[in-house]
């Protein structure tokens, strides 16, 4: 009880810190007339019929959105141009507003509130104009932590955990690597155990956070059993001797999240830095994989949201053969429908939400709001943006950078075809080998 009075009270400071942020109004339309953000409803008229969240819920909403368009919307536009944005800065503001950690321990940094809570922040970040700057803020808060959080020793927690949720450290998650990508099991970075050491070689690709990292949460095979079992989770320090960011990767969207290669040569970590129990970092990884699929949909569907209002309102100023493009039927029709996807999606997104928070295995759940996610954005942005026309072309609209952005969704996280193996699996209709 004293916990979640705890909890509560940290709450309504985090809604009292973050009224400080003024709401800016200066934030630059990408699209001429067509204002750069939709307008939402108040608390009194969504809090009763939603189906998981509550007033505390819509107040973290409002106070974040308040700190989105303070201080990250009106400088995307230059992140986007110059390929990275300031991590450090940006989540020492969250982390100070509480936003990192809400389903965190209070005893770490966190509010200690449920998923519902991280739910809720991921689609309210959802409202920053690009797809980079949320999906590094989700690996901070809900895709490099889970596992530390949950199964990570005292020490780990207060080295790493603690600095994350409080903004002090940039976390990254190194699991996928060149020719192991969906497929986890195939990794070959090693963590070798000598006396009261691991050392590791091997290397990372495609690591959100990869060249600003402090830390990263490394998944390495720790010996030479079955592939399941041969695995774990290590907190990693990125200042060690022998570690390397070849590179920053050049994307086709997501630009203003730097993500990098990372190579490691007799990288030497204290064996005290495993999180958990040894060989069970591919279970701790796949447990991750359900809150960062989940955390995917929710970010997803507010820029759909966007998307589709955006979309409305150019096509009730852009004329083709004298009237709107809005009035004819194919167009409405379309428009009509996509919502309503997003609206099913939504109500999948809750109900996993709902059961994973009593505690109920959600795999098969957040695989399909993952494939369906993933497919409703491409077939979405594709479909808005053939409504702008010529403008939809070019990279001055939100609706091209979706394009662009939302593309990952599919791939990331597990690709279409993996989360169709999942949905197989728990329908036992995937062929036995």
């Amino acid at each position: 009880m004293m916990a979640l009075c705890s909890a509560s009270l940290r709450l309504n400071l985090l809604v009292n810190r973050c009224r400080f942020y003024k709401f800016s109004s200066n934030v630059r339309s990408v699209s001429g007339n067509v204002p750069s953000k939709p307008v939402t409803a108040s608390v009194s008229e969504t809090t009763d019929d939603n189906l998981i969240y509550t007033r505390d819920h819509f107040a973290l909403k409002e106070s974040l959105r308040k700190i989105i368009d303070q201080e990250i919307n009106p400088h995307v536009e230059q992140w986007e141009a110059e390929g990275t944005f300031p991590a450090h800065k940006i989540f020492k503001i969250l982390g100070t507003a509480g936003i990192l950690g809400v389903s965190k321990p209070v005893e770490y940094g966190g509010l200690g509130l449920d998923f519902s809570y991280s739910v809720a922040v991921a689609e309210e970040l959802g409202n920053i104009r690009c797809g980079g700057i949320p999906m590094a803020i989700g690996v901070q808060s809900d895709m490099a932590t889970p596992a530390l959080a949950r199964f990570g020793s005292p020490e780990l927690k207060k080295e790493f955990l603690l600095p994350t949720v409080l903004g002090d450290k940039v976390a990254c998650l190194g699991v996928s690597e060149v020719g192991a990508g969906s497929d986890v099991s195939s990794i070959m970075t090693k963590a070798v155990r000598k006396g009261d050491e691991y050392v590791i070689n091997g290397g990372k690709m495609w690591t959100t956070n990869g060249t600003q990292a402090d830390w990263m949460c490394l998944l390495a095979n720790t010996s030479d059993g079955p592939p399941h079992r041969n695995k774990s989770l290590i907190c990693l320090p990125m200042n060690l001797p022998g570690v390397h960011v070849a590179r920053k990767i050049n994307k086709m969207g997501m630009w203003s999240s730097d993500t990098a290669e990372i190579f490691f040569d007799d990288v030497r970590v204290p064996c005290k830095n495993i999180i958990g129990q040894e060989g069970m970092g591919f279970t701790y990884q796949m447990l991750q994989f359900q809150v960062e699929r989940l955390w995917g949909v929710a970010n997803v569907l507010t820029a759909m949201d966007n998307i589709i209002q955006e979309t409305i309102q150019y096509t009730q100023q852009r004329k083709i053969f004298k009237q709107p493009v809005l009035n004819y039927q194919v167009v409405h029709f379309r428009l009509a429908e996509l919502q309503t996807e997003v609206e099913l999606l939504r109500s999948l997104l809750y109900r996993a939400t709902a059961m994973y928070i009593k505690g109920n295995d959600v795999t098969k759940l957040a695989s399909m709001a993952k494939l369906k996610g993933g497919r409703l954005a491409r077939e979405l942005a594709d479909s808005c943006l053939q409504y702008w026309g010529g403008m939809g072309y070019t990279s001055e609209v939100l609706v091209s950078r979706f394009y662009r952005d939302s593309r990952l969704m599919s791939i990331g996280a597990g690709a279409d075809e993996v989360m169709l193996g999942i949905i197989c699996k728990y329908m036992d209709t995937l062929p036995k080998k």
